[in-house]
């Protein structure tokens, strides 16, 4: 084996730390415009919970997924460690401030932790190299279940062990489905050459693209 094939592995784990200006740049973006799409759906979210319409509090789960997308788009565009959790916190802090916030106030700061972690994860298992649909789909999902611990314990408390869990996985449920709407989201920006200084837009125009 070469030196230079020997040392790639962590000359590509150095680049996945680095974060350039136009990364910064499009985390603080999508936190801003995120933070007013969580506002606007912590209104609508509260006219329509399926939890009290339908009886089953649970359910409520199903409409959670929303509140995902931030940290999935951010790691799926920037594809740098912390860009997933920076973006989630970012937008679930905005979320506190526009138009008066939400009816949660700081807690939404909490919950953005605790889903920007569970994002973060996806992106780390796949070492920062993977972006495709399944690994959307990992972030979802687990940006659901990290959410999920949180909320069975702040939220939730007097809640039995089989309506923690049936919450859980209604919103893992909700995770993954945002997962495969964001990585479409994100694919369809890079077809427009909107992200061609990112690895999902040279990819887009059939580059070969490695982190």
């Amino acid at each position: 084996m070469s030196s230079s094939a020997s040392t790639r592995p962590s000359t590509e784990g150095r680049r996945a730390l680095w974060h350039r200006a136009i990364d910064l740049a499009v985390i603080v973006a999508l936190g801003l415009a995120f933070g007013v799409i969580f506002w606007a759906w912590g209104k609508l979210y509260g006219a329509i919970d399926l939890g009290v319409t339908l009886g089953y509090p649970p359910l409520s789960g199903l409409l959670a997924g929303p509140w995902l997308m931030a940290g999935i788009v951010g790691g799926l565009i920037v594809r740098r460690r912390g860009a997933a959790f920076g973006t989630e916190l970012l937008a679930a802090s905005v979320s506190m401030f526009v138009l008066g916030g939400t009816e949660w106030g700081f807690t939404v700061v909490l919950a953005g932790i605790a889903q920007g972690a569970g994002a973060e994860l996806a992106f780390a298992l796949g070492r920062y190299r993977r972006f495709g649909v399944g690994v959307a789909i990992l972030a979802g999902a687990l940006a659901a279940v990290v959410e999920s611990f949180y909320e069975w314990y702040f939220y939730y408390p007097d809640w039995d062990m089989a309506y923690k869990l049936a919450y859980l996985g209604f919103f893992a449920a909700s995770g993954a489905l945002v997962g495969v709407l964001s990585w479409l989201l994100v694919r369809s920006l890079a077809q427009t050459g909107a992200l061609d200084s990112f690895g999902a837009g040279r990819e887009a125009a059939g580059e070969d693209v490695r982190v």
